[in-house]
């Protein structure tokens, strides 16, 4: 999600809900303790020179149980990082403290943001070798002499 989605969706809100995809919501006394720019310059392992640039969201599970973030306020967050770190509109990525820190993508439900999985992946198959889907292969040309009676296998 772009942060000018989440700046259209915030306005129709009552209450900011952040839940993983687990359908474990993130509890209600959250803080978002940053919002900020993240660019990663970085070379795949197929030599290619790459830059991603995304709008960071931190997320905070405070002992302050009375906390309520209400999208106003989130909303004015956003607008001052915007005015004061120059934030264009990226996609968002969600740091949370799990068993070590998180990082999520952001999606919506329709009634809670939902931090969805983000998986590693070879930027670069074709240099590494890595088959594009699965490979088709007939049994018939499979070598089975192993495994037939008599053949000493087992």
């Amino acid at each position: 999600m772009k942060l000018s989605k989440i700046k259209a969706i915030l306005p129709t809100l009552n209450n900011v809900e952040f839940q993983l995809e687990n359908g474990k919501f993130v509890p209600e006394h959250f803080h978002v303790t940053e919002i900020g720019v993240i660019t990663k310059h970085f070379i795949d392992c197929g030599g290619n020179t790459r830059r991603e640039k995304v709008v960071n969201f931190q997320l905070w599970d405070a002992n302050d149980f009375e906390h309520r973030l209400k999208p106003t306020k989130l909303l004015d967050i956003i607008s001052l990082c915007e005015n004061k770190l120059g934030i264009e509109d990226s996609e968002i990525e969600v740091e949370y403290q799990s068993t070590t820190i998180g990082k999520y993508d952001l999606d919506f439900n329709g009634n809670n943001f939902v931090l969805k999985n983000k998986q590693t992946a070879c930027l670069a198959n074709e240099a590494c070798g890595i088959p594009e889907g699965k490979q088709n292969v007939k049994l018939s040309d499979l070598n089975t002499s192993c495994c037939t009676p008599n053949s000493g296998c087992c």
